[in-house]
């Protein structure tokens, strides 16, 4: 025996049904966005804020209200924009009437921008083995020493590619471009190390160290 059919009376009232109910507003809130003001009031202790929050604001969620978290994020951004400037400027060599001297400069600045990546990913590394507020005095302050020294290193590395071009007789696209991409990376760098300083701040703080 063949079953019967719904009516099409039946098939309507069911879609009205149907769709209404996905209309009405649900009873449950949207997820709320992580908030950026522990890292917006952070980046105020660096020397370019604005960047800083650009950078960073994206790993709020992450972050919460953690300054370790914060400056490994801040590592880890600069530690990016280091790789990309470094394949950036390898390219620069080719361009089309660049002088003996202009190639030179780009292939140190490619090596010192190289020593910066490798320097970066050091200080994440030291980072890592901080322990967070468990770590026993001795061990934080040797760890983020260096830390602080491996980013110092980085920040000196992307000082002397831009002093390549300093001198007379440097001022065509190469240079150009070589200082757009390092005088930002430079900042995210500087941005970083004022994170890190800023952790070790707080931690000794919360240790009652002086």
């Amino acid at each position: 025996m063949a079953k019967a059919k719904p009516s099409l009376s039946f098939l309507f009232l069911f879609h009205i049904l149907f769709f209404t109910a996905l209309l009405e507003p649900s009873n449950s809130q949207p997820a709320k966005a992580p908030s950026t003001d522990f890292i917006k009031s952070s980046c105020r202790s660096t020397h370019y804020p604005a960047l800083c929050v650009q950078c960073l604001s994206g790993y709020a969620a992450s972050v919460q209200q953690d300054p370790r978290q914060l400056a490994r994020a801040a590592l880890q951004v600069s530690l990016a924009r280091a790789s990309a400037a470094a394949s950036h400027i390898g390219r620069l060599s080719r361009l089309r009437g660049i002088t003996p001297r202009e190639s030179q400069a780009v292939q140190d600045c490619v090596q010192n921008v190289g020593h910066s990546v490798s320097r970066l990913s050091q200080a994440i590394d030291e980072l890592g083995q901080m322990g967070g507020q468990a770590a026993a005095a001795a061990a934080f302050d040797w760890h983020m020493s260096n830390a602080q020294t491996w980013v110092s290193g980085a920040l000196t590395d992307e000082n002397t590619c831009l002093d390549g071009f300093a001198r007379p007789g440097m001022d065509g696209a190469a240079k150009k471009a070589v200082q757009g991409q390092v005088l930002q990376l430079a900042q995210v760098v500087s941005n970083a190390l004022a994170l890190v300083d800023r952790y070790g701040s707080r931690h000794r703080g919360a240790k009652g160290q002086p």
